[in-house]
């Protein structure tokens, strides 16, 4: 059983790990493969340094696990087709691997300074865990044989989603010229200044469209709640009509094949929710979809989240917006004791009339926009996976230990 953060999984074999040190570089590595996880996480440092950009290190991981376990799946007869190959995302799916080296002259490069730079990491790395894991497989076949067949599944599921996606691009979704029927476009056709709004339901979607500035600001309205895609594969998300719609308007094009910010056609992706239990979850969701469909738009900056107000405080003439309970109480702190105003909070975007909507959420001048970025891609796979998983327990262990921090009386009950 792994357990990394909040995330636990069932694992294939008990954990495998190593020291070693090669011309004056000291490797130290441990590694499992769980049935039940779909993506991998590796994470890496050098001289102690977490390095969230990879590096040398990394590179050498990756291409000794790719080159092992297809040198054992051809000698075992497994992989029968000898133009078939394992690919790395096949191999590492399921896969946790923590790999620390000391370099006596380390190289970091980026901007944060988290990626290793050294070359000769790479090569003593990648012999290195070739040599001890070829040893670990042959002395556990039994290990090899579930590592396998996981691997092998995950090259089944592929294929199947590449004949999904052919299927979609036969069909035209991806490559059709005809925009989805509740898209308000803009009237721009440079991205970088024209952003998207994605609102939930025809309501929200209705102010947006009649309050937004028609020039640079699109609107996709959504019906309802999309798929969770982290509970299903490929090829049903290609099925699926609401996440078509956002790759099509978006052009998002496919998964992990196609991505260019030249063929954005909006640079700015806004996710504008209701203030509520549902809003939450559907943003939620979202946000999965970008993650797992086209992470580099994290990378990129292009994913935003549109903060809409709580609250309508008016005083004669006077009208407050008010974005929490905070500002709520420092508008009605300021007021002369028994002063009279009306308080109105809004339940949902549909609520706000269109001027309203453009005045307090939209308008570029006034809004609140939250970027949302990356930090820590290992940190936030397991976060995805926890809360948007399969396993219910482990969800519940996230809320159980994260209800401290909440106060009950912002719940929405």
């Amino acid at each position: 059983m792994l357990t990394y953060g909040y995330l636990i999984q069932k694992s294939l074999h008990d954990v495998v790990s190593f020291r070693k040190e090669v011309d004056g570089i000291t490797i130290d590595m441990a590694l499992q493969w769980c049935s039940d996880a779909y993506s991998d996480t590796i994470l890496g440092y050098a001289n102690s340094i977490r390095t969230v950009d990879g590096g040398t290190h990394i590179d050498g991981v990756k291409a000794s696990l790719t080159r092992t376990l297809n040198n054992f799946g051809k000698k075992s007869k497994v992989i029968k087709d000898k133009d078939i190959s394992l690919s790395g995302e096949h191999v590492r799916e399921g896969l946790t691997c923590i790999i620390s080296v000391k370099v006596p002259s380390p190289e970091f490069e980026g901007q944060t300074k988290t990626r290793l730079g050294n070359p000769e990491v790479r090569k003593v790395v990648e012999q290195s865990i070739q040599e001890y894991l070829t040893e670990y497989l042959e002395l556990h076949p039994d290990v090899l044989d579930s590592i396998l067949s996981k691997s092998l599944n995950a090259l089944k599921a592929a294929l199947a989603a590449k004949r999904a996606r052919e299927l979609v691009r036969q069909k035209s979704v991806l490559k059709s010229s005809s925009l989805p029927g509740k898209l308000a476009d803009c009237s721009s056709t440079d991205p970088e200044e024209s952003e998207i709004f994605i609102v939930e339901g025809d309501s929200a979607g209705g102010s947006a469209k009649q309050g937004r500035d028609r020039r640079f600001q699109a609107i996709l309205p959504l019906r309802g709640k999309i798929l969770n895609i982290e509970r299903r594969d490929e090829e049903a998300m290609y099925k699926n009509e609401e996440i078509q719609n956002l790759i099509l308007a978006l052009g998002l094009g496919v998964k992990g094949e196609d991505f260019k910010k030249d063929a954005l056609r909006y640079h700015r992706i806004i996710i504008l929710t209701d203030a509520d239990v549902d809003g939450a979850h559907i943003r939620t969701l979202l946000l999965t979809f970008f993650f797992r469909y086209q992470r580099a738009l994290f990378d990129e900056g292009c994913i935003y989240v549109g903060v809409p107000p709580l609250y309508k405080v008016e005083r004669g003439k006077q009208v407050y917006y008010c974005f929490d309970d905070a500002e709520l109480r420092k508008i009605q702190r300021s007021f002369p004791q028994n002063a009279s105003y009306n308080m109105q909070r809004f339940k949902g975007l549909g609520e706000m009339m269109p001027a309203q909507l453009w005045e307090t959420t939209m308008d570029p001048e006034q809004r609140l926009l939250k970027q949302l970025v990356v930090e820590d891609a290992a940190e936030a796979n397991v976060v995805f996976s926890s809360l948007m998983g399969t396993r219910v327990d482990v969800r519940k262990e996230l809320i159980q230990k994260a209800a401290r921090m909440i106060n009950v009386d912002h719940l929405d009950i």
